[in-house]
């Protein structure tokens, strides 16, 4: 699970250029910006990852004219952090002293603070079209398919170092799994079991479209197990339309054997996926992993394959055969988010 918010050490202090009362501190595989004099090396404080939503306090309320963002959906009001740029240095995330925690926290390096502080993870409100039945929630059947960030998974790149990864393009859509499962077909969003059958939502269109269903027996037929694909929906109406696409399209990131539980290995699956007629996110090759933290962010800069005109959201790095790492907790898989994009569009 995603520590929002922990208890880290400054791993180092460096100044930037032409800025007087402001540092960088690194923090895991991060750098944050912070007021200069603060925290030294060595220091431990409490850090709090992009996309965490910080609730009205008065430890926060300093963030109001930048970060505030009202109630929604099952979300509540609070302060969101994002990737921010000041004084040319990127700042993903915020410290705060040990202090804000209350008496009896845990202090040791690397404690999940998320629930003590009553940090939430942001989520965008639900855009038009998104809505529909639903039939509860994300079945335990399936994995979640959150990514972890590279910046948190310093000694899992020194462990795998040298390991052949394959990287396709994160793409910035929505969250789509279609599964059959004891002869029942369903569709989920990333945190709901929707109704197939309301096409009022989006997933369910695209779901007919494709005649999922139908091509998910026959693959049951073929394989001789059921099988669930995950996939980013995007185009029209989804994440505004980065990509400047006509249509509503889905790009296929993993496939699942539900009968075992396993994510089928990266040649198997792309195999499967062109039997089914679908198509994969998009390919970028493979790599040696030789690479520092900061390399790998620098190597998600580029632009993207559906659009030259459009900084691509990042990339996803995988081996080639599917395993399960100590550090993730999951399978071995983590993404790297182009900061380019972040600092363009993530409102």
């Amino acid at each position: 699970m995603r520590k929002l918010a922990s208890i880290q050490t400054v791993n180092a202090v460096e100044s930037i250029p032409n800025a007087d009362v402001i540092e960088k501190l690194r923090v895991l595989g991060w750098w944050v910006v912070s007021k200069k004099g603060e925290h030294r090396p060595g220091d431990k404080l409490v850090y709090c990852e992009i996309d965490a939503l910080l609730p009205e306090r008065p430890d926060f309320e300093f963030l109001r004219p930048s970060s505030f963002k009202p109630a929604h959906d099952d979300l509540p009001a609070g302060f969101r952090i994002k990737t921010v740029k000041l004084r040319g240095q990127v700042s993903q995330g915020i410290c705060f002293p040990l202090s804000i925690l209350p008496e009896g926290a845990p202090t040791e390096e690397g404690a999940d603070v998320t629930e003590l502080l009553g940090v939430k993870k942001w989520e965008p409100p639900v855009p038009v079209g998104m809505g529909g039945k639903v039939k509860g929630g994300f079945p335990g059947f399936l994995p979640k398919t959150d990514e972890t960030r590279v910046q948190v998974l310093e000694a899992a790149l020194q462990r795998h170092r040298g390991k052949t990864f394959y990287v396709t393009e994160k793409l910035d859509g929505t969250s789509f799994t279609a599964f059959l499962r004891q002869g029942e077909f369903g569709i989920c969003s990333r945190n709901l079991w929707m109704d197939e059958a309301d096409e009022s939502n989006v997933l369910a269109r695209v779901a007919k479209g494709l005649k999922l269903e139908e091509k998910l027996r026959a693959a049951r037929e073929r394989s001789g197990h059921d099988l669930a694909i995950q996939a980013e929906v995007i185009g029209p109406g989804i994440q505004k339309n980065k990509y400047g696409l006509k249509d509503v399209a889905l790009r296929v990131f993993n496939v699942l054997n539900v009968d075992t539980y396993r994510l089928l290995d990266h040649p198997v699956k792309l195999a499967i996926l062109a039997e089914m007629g679908l198509e994969a996110v998009p390919q970028l090759g493979t790599i040696a992993l030789n690479h520092t933290v900061d390399e790998l962010v620098a190597f998600s800069e580029g632009v993207s394959v559906l659009n030259s005109q459009v900084q691509r959201e990042g990339v996803v790095l995988r081996p080639l055969v599917e395993e399960y790492d100590e550090d993730i907790g999951d399978r071995l898989s983590f993404k790297a988010i182009n900061p380019k994009f972040l600092l363009k569009y993530d409102e």
